[in-house]
């Protein structure tokens, strides 16, 4: 397994930006299905984000798995949040969302590690 999720963020980044170019009208209107879509209403943008986290794994998404798991992990997501997301994933999406789910943990993992590793030492 071992995948290297941030860099796949970051590697994605750069396709979503041509994808802006060449298709501007389009990805306009995706980016305002998202900003509607996150906005927190009944719901607060972190049960959203874990949300989209899950049908990443049920679906099967890579890309999407990095994506949502960092934005859980921007959003002050926990791990036992993360693993019960994962939890429904795996009732949604039966045996290969187990394995999707474990990229996931893992996506998440590497974005809060990287996100501690930021911080600066506190001094005292």
């Amino acid at each position: 397994m071992n995948k290297d999720w941030i860099e796949m963020t970051r590697t994605l980044g750069a396709g979503l930006r041509e994808m802006r170019g060449g298709a501007p009208d389009v990805m306009k209107a995706f980016s305002g299905i998202a900003q509607a879509a996150t906005k927190a209403g009944a719901l607060d943008t972190k049960t959203k984000e874990l949300i989209a986290l899950a049908i990443g794994v049920a679906v099967r998404c890579d890309d999407c798995i990095a994506f949502h798991a960092k934005a859980a992990s921007d959003r002050g997501a926990t791990s036992e949040e993360i693993l019960e997301t994962l939890g429904m994933a795996i009732y949604m999406g039966a045996g290969p969302s187990v394995m999707y789910a474990a990229h996931a943990l893992e996506a998440y993992q590497q974005f809060t590690e990287a996100k501690t590793e930021q911080r600066p030492a506190e001094t005292g």
